[in-house]
């Protein structure tokens, strides 16, 4: 056996960004004829709708949207999501304080910071607004501790349960997308940083945290805001500390008390609803 040695001019390749290169189920334009997969003593068709397995989830169901391009609207962009999975025991699993802190604590990291279920409410709470089934959200975006950039469509419904959301996002994380049941449109994908490339040019980013020493009252503030602007909001999903984007045309407080990533999400739904007429 001759054992292989580099040559010494040849640098190793630096680790690239790890996400999903493919095209939107919008963007392809040929037809793709549908693979087959060798199974044992059969072979199947890829297109074919079959069971998923047990720890598979299968694809995301669409909920009805009244998308309206040619109005403004808004962006929400989550900071600092705990979304993380690692393999404990035979399967990968989303790490949370709950469930893996004897295995957060023997890998010396601080179980504190592991809250997945403060992303997941924040999500539930945006995809279930009126300003979103009005279609007023334009996207939803999720920035994880680890660094990688989730992006969610807004007529994607999420699973109601926290266990199902941890199934899915164990899915997007290994996989980088999911597609919509029965169809091939990604409705979460794992995209290229940094976010403010996919943001309009006209759009004006508002960051929250109760460290800002600009206190407003939201629906006061809504009030004062150019109708023709699309508007990008940008709220910190984690335990503890403050969100550390400084590109914004304003970073305001909006309680003189903590608040939850949920509730600071309704405060600034609910103004919106109230300032469009939304009912």
């Amino acid at each position: 056996m001759v054992r292989r040695y580099k040559m010494k001019d040849q640098k190793r390749k630096a680790r690239s960004e790890k996400y999903d290169k493919g095209k939107d189920f919008d963007e392809v334009e040929e037809e793709v004829a549908p693979k087959k997969l060798k199974s044992e003593g059969s072979v199947i068709v890829d297109n074919e709708i079959s069971k998923p397995a047990d720890d598979e989830l299968p694809g995301i169901p669409v909920i009805p949207v009244n998308m309206n391009d040619k109005q403004p609207g808004i962006i929400f962009i989550l900071e600092k999501a705990s979304l993380e999975i690692a393999k404990v025991g035979k399967d990968y699993q989303l790490l949370s304080s709950d469930e893996h802190k004897s295995y957060l604590l023997k890998n010396k990291r601080d179980p504190a910071e592991y809250r997945p279920d403060i992303a997941f409410q924040a999500i539930l709470t945006i995809l279930d607004s009126r300003v979103n089934k009005s279609g007023r959200l334009k996207a939803l975006y999720v920035k994880t501790l680890g660094g990688l950039l989730l992006q969610i469509k807004p007529y994607a419904r999420m699973p109601r349960t926290y266990k199902r959301f941890a199934g899915l996002m164990v899915q997007l994380l290994q996989k980088l997308h999911i597609t919509a049941a029965g169809k091939g449109d990604k409705l979460c994908r794992v995209i290229k940083n940094p976010v403010d490339q996919y943001l309009p040019a006209n759009c004006r980013k508002i960051g929250f945290s109760h460290s800002s020493e600009k206190l407003v009252g939201m629906h006061n503030y809504v009030d004062t805001i150019n109708d023709e602007s699309n508007l990008v909001f940008v709220v910190g999903a984690m335990a503890h500390g403050k969100i550390e984007d400084t590109n914004f045309n304003d970073f305001i407080s909006i309680s003189e008390y903590p608040l939850s990533a949920a509730y600071c999400i309704s405060i600034i739904t609910n103004a919106l609803e109230r300032k469009w007429k939304i009912l």
